[in-house]
């Protein structure tokens, strides 16, 4: 569970990103799942780009559903763009060392 400053600075990291996966109409899919469980293997930190999602309680609960199925966290979501992170298990080939205190 990442607390508030760990959010602040992975939000920081994150705003040069693109998104990476992006969510139409069909919502959430087998396809759309092995993306995102690739690209979080990868970047650990990334961009959810929702394309036909214009009600703000339904991309909570996709986003939701992507958080428990993928194992990743919300770090924040501006309009249209979540952020998720997961950490990689590997600890040597983790790409983001998230802070554990405030700096």
């Amino acid at each position: 569970m990442l607390k508030g400053f760990q959010k602040q600075y992975l939000k920081g990291l994150a705003h040069a990103y693109k998104p990476v996966v992006h969510i139409g109409q069909k919502g959430l899919s087998e396809n759309l799942s092995s993306a995102l469980e690739e690209a979080l293997e990868s970047h650990e930190l990334i961009k959810v780009k929702f394309i036909d999602c214009k009600e703000k309680e339904q991309k909570k609960e996709l986003i939701k559903q992507l958080e428990t199925a993928n194992k990743c966290e919300l770090v924040g979501m501006t309009g249209h763009i979540a952020i998720l992170f997961r950490q990689n298990r590997d600890p040597e080939k983790r790409k983001i060392s998230v802070p554990q205190q405030k700096l």
